[in-house]
């Protein structure tokens, strides 16, 4: 059985006090059974850059893992404002987002720029959540498919197959993003279906059944349920309701069996 995995990504909120402050309230509430939780369930956050270091300390003892927004291929150079694996590592951030719909389309980052990322988390053995989301336009127009799994192919593209099965895929539709407005189960379920047959061409039917394919857009603690009983719905990557120690720990606690 695949571990479900609930990330929170807290994009630009939270000043390092803050950070703390929600952690601790987090631990408070999720700590008390993270044995259980442990052992079908995988939790991350990911602070904003700067928060990451009082995250950490905040985070020590814990069985929540922690995890970073971005960052770039290169392990140093001139790339002024950008972060590196080897800058992240010593925090113990073991997660990273890339190819968010946010640095796709706010900050253009391209699949190929997207995949040497990925091939850098690969190397200095983070764990990888590739975000993939069509527009509302997009899909209005019947071409949810088509942009979902072209942005999957050029993402991995020259990536291992062997490799492609450490990658985790978030679906996120780019109209349900702190919209309010959220896939249906039903329909979230129709994409992840369709990105696992992909993953099944690109990495061979045992990796594709290990990849975990969660759901971002709008997740809150009223709708988890629905969407991670799904079967190809493996977990969820949360926005909003991450900034919020009550909400989320009701997500992570998400029903599902």
């Amino acid at each position: 059985m695949r571990k479900k995995v609930f990330a929170g990504n807290w994009k630009m909120n939270l000043t390092a006090i803050e950070a703390r402050t929600l952690i601790a309230a987090l631990r408070a509430d999720l700590d008390r059974d993270a044995a259980p939780l442990s052992r079908d369930r995988e939790v991350m956050v990911a602070p904003a850059f700067i928060a990451i270091p009082a995250a950490s300390q905040a985070l020590a003892g814990s069985s929540i893992e922690l995890g970073a927004q971005n960052m770039h291929f290169e392990d140093k150079g001139a790339f002024t404002g950008q972060v590196s694996a080897p800058m992240l590592k010593p925090f113990g951030v073991s997660w990273i987002i890339l190819g968010h719909s946010e640095c796709r389309h706010l900050f253009g980052e391209p699949d190929d720029f997207i995949c040497k990322k990925v091939g850098a988390a690969l190397r200095h053995r983070l764990k990888a959540i590739l975000c993939v989301g069509e527009k509302l336009e997009e899909r209005q127009a019947g071409r949810t498919n088509d942009v979902v799994l072209g942005q999957l192919r050029a993402s991995l593209a020259g990536i291992d197959r062997e490799q492609i099965a450490h990658v985790t895929i978030a679906y996120e539709p780019v109209w349900a993003i702190g919209t309010g407005h959220n896939a249906t189960p039903d329909q979230a379920q129709e994409v992840h279906q369709t990105i696992r047959k992909t993953l099944i061409e690109m990495a061979g039917t045992e990796a594709a059944a290990q990849i975990r394919i969660l759901y971002g857009g709008s997740v809150t603690a009223d709708n988890v349920d629905s969407l991670v009983s799904k079967p190809d719905i493996d977990g969820a990557l949360v926005g909003g309701a991450s900034l919020k120690a009550d909400s989320f720990a009701r997500i992570v606690r998400a029903r599902f069996g």
